[in-house]
């Protein structure tokens, strides 16, 4: 009895949790396999279209001959790559019409003109014309004859369901002069701006875990740089930044700090001295990083200060007899204490800013030095409109965050288990 009961409850949960299943393959699923399946072909926005027979029907009467009319076709393919087979046309016509040299892929029966016209190869155009003879002398209305639309079918292959594969759109991201860039540039931002936000987030948790008058609006508002909308912020950010009439540059001119304006998001380098060493400083990209910091720092606060706030106090109190300062309570109890968080953090940022789009699309576009996979996969399938290759970068940056994903479980992630 307890048996058969068993039975009954696991398939009544198999049916419960069926409709849960379908949404999450419908939502989640089903987009990645479709990513996937399309990475291997190689195919643009304008292949997509299943490619269709089309004609214009055009008719003109014969000069010095009022009872013929000629009837012309303007045949295409609509598609550019691809062929339709077995096309098939009919047109109907007035019982007083009569063909006259009817083709040779045409019948007339009934008052209905059908032709069987094969199969039309890519770019396909033909000028199909057939002269009627008015056998009754009836009055011939032309635009009623015009507006009686012609009948075409064909058949032809949707290039995103055949089997077809490929591995060029693959062979074209690897090959591609600018891939090396584009990698290093994506983990040059991922990474500074991974470390930099929490760096700050550990300072702001330290800082508001102290007592302090207005400590709880003080927290309120270090949020919002995060909870703000990222339109809103980066076109504040572009004005502030502007060379010509932003208030940094003019600050820092009137100041004597530097002697002209500097284009913080428009100019690729910028030559430093540091220490008697010159170097050049990516400075587009590290001015989209110092946005990316302060937009997300706030997360991080977030997490450490939650952390911090269950750090007993006696450990503090201890290291205080023991003579310890500031900077040591922070190395032996602190950071200890919130080294699971931080490599949480860091794995959840890392992801994250590898997949960011929209802060370095709305601050740059891209442009002077800041172009990122994510920025490429947008110009690939919507710019260039190649959405082969759109999806094949897109499958690169889910390898990469893969790869990421493994080393961080087997080095970092056990490591911050065991502490």
């Amino acid at each position: 009895m307890s048996t058969k009961l068993s039975t009954i409850e696991k398939r009544t949960a198999y049916i419960l949790t069926l409709p849960a299943v379908c949404i999450v393959f419908a939502i989640v699923l089903f987009p990645i396999f479709a990513n996937v399946w399309i990475s291997f072909k190689e195919v643009e926005l304008k292949d997509i279209r299943i490619p269709e027979p089309r004609a214009k029907k055009l008719v003109k009467s014969i000069s010095n001959e009022p009872s013929k009319i000629k009837v012309i076709y303007k045949l295409r393919n609509s598609s550019l790559i691809q062929e339709i087979r077995d096309v098939k046309f009919q047109d109907k016509y007035p019982k007083n019409f009569q063909p006259l040299d009817l083709d040779d892929r045409c019948t007339f029966k009934s008052s209905k003109l059908r032709c069987n016209f094969g199969n039309w190869e890519a770019k396909y155009r033909e000028n199909f014309q057939v002269i009627f003879l008015n056998i009754k002398d009836k009055e011939i209305n032309k635009k009623k004859l015009k507006a009686i639309k012609p009948k075409l079918k064909g058949k032809s292959d949707n290039i995103l369901l055949t089997t077809e594969f490929t591995l060029k759109n693959f062979k074209k991201v690897f090959l591609n002069k600018e891939f090396t860039d584009l990698l290093l540039t994506t983990f040059y931002y991922t990474f500074f701006g991974t470390v930099g936000a929490i760096v700050f987030g550990i300072l702001t948790a330290q800082m508001v875990n102290q007592k302090f008058f207005g400590r709880s609006f003080m927290r309120s508002v270090l949020l919002f740089p995060y909870v703000a909308p990222v339109v809103a912020l980066a076109y504040t950010w572009e004005l502030l930044l502007d060379p010509n009439s932003g208030t940094l540059n003019s600050l820092l001119v009137n100041f004597q700090m530097i002697e002209q304006p500097i284009n913080l998001l428009g100019q690729r380098y910028i030559n430093l001295e540091f220490f008697g060493i010159d170097f050049k400083l990516r400075l587009a990209l590290t001015t989209v990083i110092i946005f990316e910091i302060w937009r997300y720092f706030p997360l991080a606060f977030l997490f450490i200060l939650a952390r911090l706030q269950a750090v007993p106090k006696e450990l503090y109190e201890a290291a205080e007899v023991d003579g310890a300062g500031p900077f040591q309570k922070f190395i032996s109890i602190t950071l200890p204490q919130i080294t699971a968080v931080i490599s949480i953090l860091f794995m959840i940022r890392f992801i994250w800013n590898f997949n960011k789009f929209e802060d370095i699309f709305l601050l740059t576009g891209g442009a002077s030095g800041t172009r990122t996979l994510p920025i490429n996969v947008y110009e690939q399938g919507f710019a260039i409109a190649n959405i082969g290759m759109g999806s094949a970068v897109s499958i690169v940056i889910v390898m990469l965050l893969l790869i990421f994903m493994y080393v961080y479980f087997k080095l970092i992630g056990k490591r911050a288990d065991e502490n």
